[in-house]
């Protein structure tokens, strides 16, 4: 090397890419065939070729740097309220509404539907999250309008449809539809009931008049919503109070972007939030000035029936979590394999190696654990699974996704400087990670429905036994930490204040389960030893000796990926 050149570039890793997301994912694919979809293998493979080029990593960026942009008139002063997307955006879209991830649970197939669609979620979450947002929304829709009569028979062929179709036009002229939601109102937050946006039954003359025989349950709808998710979706469910002063209860409602006589409907697009992540995608803050919805559910039940959507959005934050956590493993571990520091590379350094592979351990145990989850959902027919998957979500949602922000702080110190930077996929994927927790009810939101959930019905303990104890004798620490466990909840010594603890036990007693009956023991080993044997810390890289790094790396990520 000439000693004058100073500018030659050496030592810097390439970027991760041009890689199978799903083939270099050995947890994610055992656990698929495992929890009852073997027959999605095939697809998965073709899909985690495609989302892993690295023009594809490359959407995500653009999507995430050119943001959404509202047009709230057009250029004669028509109110319009129009958002504005990159191309890159509708790309992606175009990408998970083609592979079936809004819809495939629910189109006739095979068992094991919701766990092949849950692994393509983690494929797309390792991608890019903000156009995830508008995906879940429309597939949790789904069980809701299924009961909602003629006006659900009327948009779910077009919820249902593979086909992308953004345009601007009345459902009537569109191929397919997205759904979203508005609940949060400036004054409730999570307490929805405090919610004050109204809405009154039109008189049926006049709305035939108008409408012709849909108009006949129509509603009118007068407040605000203070986060309105993806506002250029087709339709919102949103919830709004009904009946006489004193005698209100809340009802939901479908509000659709235009009306059946083609007119847009009185849906005021105020602004765009600007967020600390989820850059892609729009949300926003809107007003009702005599806007037009149809009811949805009974009359006063529309928290009921928002529940519904509510378990399956929750869903999707674990699957959210899991996925960011895979993707900032992936680029962590390859950087650190390329960059060298001290004579080696980073990756063969005894403490780098203990940080990869609690990193590793956490990624693998949260993928395993949704995959389960999802098979609860596949089963909910069984009242076990049902009980099972009523427990796990809030606390998978709590737990996941609160461990969510300090992994990806974690993965981003690997790359140093260069992971700080927006040069690179860390700063953003570190950004993604509080919404999961955010969304969708928040950590203290989801420790109460799981106490509540307990309270409501004692067999949800039997349930969690009966899990727990496909792994018994497999480990004396977990033994020992599933009896104390289910000891607290057989005696109730779980109340609000350490709501939060319990529902970190449950999803650590669980995940250990799963390594013990299913991962390599060099895996379950180090988990019990590091999350079961001894608190969980507030840092990862604390692994104890013994521990097998190097067969955990190469695991994590198999060096020909």
């Amino acid at each position: 090397m000439n000693p004058f050149d100073t500018h030659t570039i050496f030592n810097q890793a390439s970027q991760f890419g041009n890689s199978n997301l799903f083939a270099c994912d050995p947890a994610l694919r055992e656990a698929v065939v495992r929890e009852g979809a073997p027959w999605a293998v095939d697809g998965l493979l073709a899909l985690g070729a495609s989302l892993g080029r690295a023009e594809v990593l490359e959407l995500a960026r653009l999507a995430n740097v050119n943001k959404p942009i509202l047009h709230n008139f057009d250029r004669n002063g028509r109110r319009i309220d129009e958002v504005e997307f990159h191309p890159a955006w509708h790309q992606l879209m175009a990408l998970m509404i083609g592979a079936g991830v809004h819809a495939s649970p629910w189109e006739p197939g095979q068992g094991g539907a919701q766990v092949a669609r849950a692994a393509q979620y983690l494929l797309f979450g390792q991608v890019e999250n903000g156009a995830q947002c508008p995906v879940t929304m429309t597939y949790a829709s789904v069980p809701a309008l299924r009961l909602a009569g003629a006006i659900g028979a009327k948009w779910l062929p077009r919820i249902l449809s593979r086909q992308y179709d953004p345009r601007s036009l009345p459902i009537e002229q569109k191929t397919g539809a997205l759904i979203g939601m508005g609940m949060t109102e400036k004054q409730g937050g999570s307490d929805v009931r405090a919610n004050t946006t109204r809405a009154t039954a039109i008189d049926p003359g006049e709305a035939r008049a108008r409408f012709g025989e849909e108009g006949a349950h129509a509603w009118r709808i007068v407040g605000h919503k203070w986060f309105f998710s993806a506002p250029q979706s087709d339709a919102h469910l949103i919830l709004a109070q009904t009946g006489d002063e004193g005698s209100a209860g809340l009802s939901c409602f479908l509000v659709p972007r235009y009306l059946p006589d083609g007119s847009r409907n009185a849906i005021r697009v105020q602004r765009l939030k600007d967020k600390l992540g989820n850059r892609s995608n729009a949300s926003s803050e809107v007003e009702f000035c005599d806007a037009v919805g149809w009811l949805v559910g009974k009359v006063g039940r529309g928290i009921p029936t928002i529940l519904e959507m509510g378990g399956h959005t929750r869903l999707d934050c674990v699957l959210g979590s899991a996925a960011i956590m895979r993707a900032a493993l992936t680029h962590a571990l390859h950087h650190a394999r390329q960059r060298a520091a001290f004579g080696r590379t980073l990756a063969e350094q005894p403490l780098m190696q203990n940080v990869l592979a609690d990193l590793a351990l956490e990624s693998e145990a949260a993928t395993v654990f949704a995959l389960r989850l999802a098979r609860c959902f596949d089963q909910g027919a069984d009242p076990a699974q049902a009980l099972l998957g009523r427990i796990l979500t809030p606390a998978g949602k709590y737990w996941l996704c609160k461990r969510g922000p300090a992994f990806g702080a974690e993965a981003m110190e690997v790359m140093g400087g260069n992971g700080y930077v927006e040069d690179g996929p860390l700063a953003r994927l570190y950004r993604e990670f509080p919404v999961n927790s955010i969304w969708e009810g928040s950590g203290n939101v989801m420790c109460l429905d799981l106490l509540r959930a307990f309270g409501k019905t004692p067999a949800a303990r039997d349930a969690l036994a009966g899990e727990l104890a496909l792994a018994g004798g497999a480990s004396a620490d977990f033994n020992a930490y599933s009896a104390r466990l289910l000891a607290d909840l057989e005696g109730q010594q779980c109340d609000e204040y350490g709501a939060r603890r319990l529902a970190e036990r449950i999803v650590i007693a669980v995940q250990a389960a799963l390594l013990l009956r299913h991962a390599p023991g060099y895996v379950s080993a180090a988990f019990i030893a590091a999350r079961v044997a001894v608190d969980v810390g507030g840092a990862f890289g604390r692994l104890p000796a013994g521990v097998d790094c190097a067969a955990i790396l190469a695991r994590a990520l198999p060096a020909d990926a």
